[in-house]
């Protein structure tokens, strides 16, 4: 396989699943706007863009932070290269540039979800970007289910591993919009609003289920903790991503007799993983260890593309 097409497919998993993460976050983020009767005004929309990495580009449009000016700068902005509108842009680039290695269902599944958005031009209220949101994840579910039926080849294998290394990028983002929401001067930690507040970034990522199951405990921040970075039971858990992308490097280095950095650091990581409590990781800080978490995978991600020589 040539370099460009692995680049390209690689790509192509990134961008679909960043633009399904800023889906759930612009909707995560409107929940936990309207979560109180005092809602929390800026302050959840200035915590979505940080977690997106797009304070910079939002302020140089001269806009104020308000809920229609967020939504618009992360959905439909064309200068914003995260925006959801971007990274459909570029998926579809990328996917036609590789389409005879793609099913006609993933090919569609992406097409479709830019058709959606080409034209659009606002995200409208409250119950419209809801829908938009609902609707630009089950494109991204399509996706999904279209890529799980598609040959074990090299060719899924570097969409599913461009995937989850989004997915893990994006899962230490969301935990970390806590660390930026402040909570209403009345209100204490472990209350109510505390608590609505974890259970909208449970809800984000489909894990309430998931927590009930798994955990006899009321709520607790410690345990949802634990569950989105330490259980790999659960599929959008930083456990989960990090021992997927260990086992595709894997699959990949026996098919293209192609090992190297990439391997050392996944395995690595990996392991450390496996060896951390959520009592140590909370008493180092829990965003230290996310934004550490953050930098190491941006790291990783520069070893996968040298060691595949996407450069090339």
């Amino acid at each position: 396989m040539l370099a460009r097409t692995a680049a390209s497919l690689y790509w192509l998993g990134r961008y679909v699943e960043r633009a399904e993460f800023t889906a759930r976050l612009i909707e995560a983020t409107m929940r936990l706007d309207l979560l109180s009767a005092r809602p929390a005004g800026t302050g959840a929309w200035e915590s979505a863009l940080a977690v997106a990495a797009a304070e910079d580009g939002f302020w140089l449009t001269g806009s104020t932070i308000e809920p229609e000016a967020v939504t618009a700068y992360l959905a439909l902005d064309g200068a914003n290269p995260n925006s959801i509108r971007s990274c459909l842009d570029a998926a579809r680039s990328n996917a036609k540039s590789v389409r005879t290695a793609l099913t006609r269902e993933a090919w569609e599944a992406i097409n479709r979800a830019w058709l959606g958005l080409r034209d659009r031009r606002a995200a409208g209220g409250a119950a419209a970007t809801l829908a938009l949101a609902e609707r630009l994840r089950a494109e991204a579910r399509g996706f999904e289910g279209a890529l799980h039926r598609m040959l074990r080849n090299e060719a899924s294998a570097f969409v599913r591993l461009g995937a989850a290394v989004e997915r893990a990028d994006n899962t230490a983002r969301l935990i970390d919009v806590k660390y930026h929401l402040l909570l209403p001067e009345s209100e204490q930690v472990g209350g109510p609003i505390d608590r609505d507040q974890w259970t909208t970034i449970l809800h984000t990522v489909s894990a309430v289920t998931a927590y009930r199951w798994l955990y006899r405990d009321g709520l607790k921040p410690g345990l949802v903790v634990d569950l989105l970075v330490l259980r790999a039971e659960m599929p959008r858990s930083i456990a989960a991503s990090s021992e997927e992308i260990v086992a595709l490097l894997g699959a990949l280095g026996r098919r293209l007799g192609r090992q190297g950095e990439a391997d050392r650091m996944a395995r690595l990581r990996h392991a450390t993983i496996g060896r951390a409590t959520v009592n140590g990781i909370i008493a180092g800080g829990l965003h230290e260890f996310l934004q550490a978490f953050i930098a190491e995978n941006s790291r990783l991600d520069a070893a996968i593309a040298h060691q595949f020589r996407f450069l090339a």
